[in-house]
């Protein structure tokens, strides 16, 4: 099997299914708060490390976080629950990607699951110098594979947009 090598910009395209990933944690007393949840911040950094697995899986090299521009929590996360976090390439760009992750509480008594959590973050692949390089493409194959692949050039144009805007008012305070 080649190698592929990141300074060829002519990298073939991956399919979606080849970047999902998933990870699982118990959560423990020391990642809750005092009610007994699970802490906002630590969600955030199982999600940044779920979402990181994606995109070395479809980039096959290191990443780097470039943003979380959104994430939602839509239920508490209790100690003993367990959390299971599911990670997939929605876009690739020329040198980042962005990844969606859901996060599910799995009540494995009653064999039930719950959507807890999703956040979109933008990962940039980087050489052992840390310089950007060039991603695959992405292949979505699925109908939702497809509606995601369209909301993150979506959701690409906005961020760009306040970027832009966040620039203009900074000269303007200077």
């Amino acid at each position: 099997m080649t190698a592929i090598t990141h300074d060829d910009h002519h990298l073939p395209p991956r399919p979606v299914k080849d970047s999902q990933s998933q990870m699982a944690e118990v959560v423990l007393p020391n990642d809750a708060n005092p009610l007994g949840n699970l802490l906002g911040g630590r969600l955030m950094h199982l999600i940044d490390i779920a979402g990181a697995l994606a995109a070395h899986r479809h980039s096959r090299s290191y990443v780097v976080t470039a943003s979380m521009d959104h994430i939602d929590f839509l239920a508490p996360v209790n100690i003993g629950d367990l959390l299971i976090l599911k990670s997939s390439v929605n876009r690739a760009f020329n040198t980042s990607m962005e990844i969606g992750v859901k996060c599910w509480v799995e009540n494995y008594i009653a064999a039930t699951t719950r959507h807890v959590g999703s956040a979109y973050i933008t990962f940039v692949a980087v050489d052992q110098n840390g310089r950007h390089h060039p991603v695959p493409h992405v292949i979505p194959e699925t109908a939702e594979e497809k509606r995601r692949y369209e909301d993150a050039g979506r959701r690409r144009e906005l961020r760009k947009q306040e970027q832009e805007r966040r620039r203009q008012a900074n000269r303007a305070i200077r």
